[in-house]
């Protein structure tokens, strides 16, 4: 398999020493030089995907070829080592852009030849099958990521935080124990005692961790494993098939603003609150084809917490869920107490199909009304003023007549807004279909209802049946109630014509009079 070097070199051209030995001496030519010879250049967009790249190559060569590279895509090659890929990049001081999707780099991180990458703000790493533990060192060595995509890599969980969930849990036992009653002065004093004992090793405690940070910082990376957590021997952290390792505790990367996870196996929303944590200044997440069930966290548990869904992204612009399993409305009103988010994708909910019988236009109106904040639904236009007052109107008389335990929050703000509403009219402006009119022949008079899609042809044959008078002998005029005395009768003399064309209504009058042989 070729190297990064040799794949660049197929692509650009023969190697720089190499020469052209067929031009003439005596034929003066202008020609354009340029600073770097054509096959010496590489561009700053380079793309080598699909060639089976395995290692880096020659570094003086890389470092001399590719010193003004910005953006690299190696995506589906054959990497799977990260020394190797540490090795490329640090012969790339100006890369900001890499994408290594698709190559298999699930090993550990060795300490790197570069302790930062100062430049790299986008990373793709879309269906490496990354695990946690290398996110959070790869954290640690890309301050000024900007944008990380971690797509199609089967996580079914969140592995790291900035929070130890130990340290966590004891905190709430602790809350909890404190607030329990019927506990002994003997007790109280023995735990004042513990609290001011703790008080007194607080300072030389955060000089160990300092200390132990010191010491992992600067040792290789090569003892990370998913299923140990820093600290504790690997024999005690060894997990069943059915449980997950605790998350990783890491520091907050204030600089990522967006994250991709598209096609993962996240379903709960208390996972993905160990994500706006980790990135607090967090501005786009997409999480396009997750199973997420709710937006309500959850605790280890799995019941309800208190928490708010919203806590930790108050910097949330765009939200992708396209495709969860979310199937309530109180998920949207959570949603709307996002402070930050505008944009949002919503599609192919199974809430969608339990509201079949309101159109898609409809469906719209009802979210756009309970997201008071979002100007970007599901991709379309810019949602205007106009819209918005259509969609809060058509929502307050949505719920005109349901019961008040069917009525959400939104509903009575938005009234507090637009008021009191009448329901609307349903005014129906189709034609009568079928009409009530009188047929007078001779001294006998008869009313019928008539379809007046029908024929004057077809009427012909049904009357001839009511007043003996054959169909071809017959003569119709049309009478109309409101202008009898202005334009008198009008023949019906056209038999193909349809009746609705002469607008008659119920109360109008059809005479009949029987042809005389000449």
């Amino acid at each position: 398999m070729p190297t990064l070097l040799e794949a660049l070199e197929e692509k650009y051209g023969m190697e720089p020493d190499e020469k052209e030995e067929h031009v003439e001496e005596e034929v003066l030519v202008s020609i354009f030089v340029p600073k770097l010879p054509p096959r010496q250049s590489t561009p700053q967009l380079l793309i080598l995907n699909d060639c089976n790249i395995d290692r880096a190559g020659e570094p003086e060569d890389l470092k001399k070829k590719c010193r003004i590279v910005k953006e690299l895509d190696l995506a589906q090659n054959k990497l799977n080592n990260w020394n190797e890929v540490f090795v490329i990049l640090s012969h790339m001081p100006r890369v900001e852009f890499v994408n290594l999707s698709l190559n298999h780099l699930t090993g550990p991180i060795q300490k790197p030849p570069v302790t930062k990458m100062d430049h790299l703000r986008n990373l793709v790493l879309n269906n490496t099958k990354l695990e946690w533990c290398s996110v959070e060192k790869l954290l640690r060595l890309l301050p000024a990521l900007e944008e990380l995509h971690l797509s199609l890599n089967e996580y079914t969980h969140v592995l790291i935080d900035t929070v130890n969930p130990t340290e966590r849990s004891n905190s709430a036992n602790s809350e909890r124990g404190s607030t329990d009653e019927g506990s002994s002065e003997g007790t109280a004093t023995d735990a004042s005692s513990n609290n001011n004992t703790h008080d007194g090793s607080a300072t030389s405690q955060t000089k160990e961790q300092q200390q132990q940070k010191e010491v992992e910082d600067e040792t290789p990376y090569a003892s990370c494993s998913c299923s140990t957590s820093s600290g504790e021997p690997q024999q005690q952290q060894q997990q069943t098939d059915a449980e997950e390792p605790p998350p990783l505790q890491t520091d907050p990367h204030g600089g990522v603003r967006k994250l991709h996870l598209t096609g993962n196996y996240i379903s709960e929303w208390g996972e993905i609150c160990r994500i706006g944590r980790v990135f607090p200044q967090l501005e786009a997440l997409v999480l396009a084809d997750c199973p997420l069930r709710s937006l309500k966290p959850t605790d280890p548990q799995g019941n309800e917490s208190e928490e708010e869904s919203h806590k930790y992204f108050q910097n949330l612009k765009l939200l992708n869920l396209s495709n969860a399993k979310i199937d309530s409305w109180e998920d949207i009103d959570r949603l709307a107490e996002f402070p930050s988010l505008c944009n949002v994708r919503l599609q192919y909910w199974p809430l969608w199909a339990r509201t079949d019988s309101t159109t898609e236009h409809e469906r719209r109106q009802l979210l756009i009304a309970r997201l008071p904040n979002i100007s970007i639904l599901n991709g379309g236009d810019t949602i205007g003023a106009v819209e918005r007052e259509d969609a809060e109107r058509s929502f307050i008389r949505h719920y005109l007549d349901k019961p008040d335990a069917e009525r959400p929050r939104r509903y009575y703000e938005l009234i507090g807004v637009h008021g009191q509403l009448d329901p609307l009219v349903n005014i129906d402006l189709r034609p009568e279909r079928k009409v009530k009119v009188r047929f007078t022949f001779e001294d006998k008079a008869i009313e019928r209802t008539v379809d007046v899609n029908r024929t004057v042809s077809d009427l012909k044959s049904r009357l001839e049946r009511l007043f003996d008078v054959p169909a071809a002998r017959m003569r119709l005029y049309y009478v109309d109630q409101d202008f009898r005395d202005l334009q008198g009768l009008e023949e019906m003399k056209y038999p193909h014509k349809v009746l609705y064309s002469y607008n008659i209504r119920s109360g109008d009058e059809i005479i009949i009079e029987r042809k005389v042989k000449s």
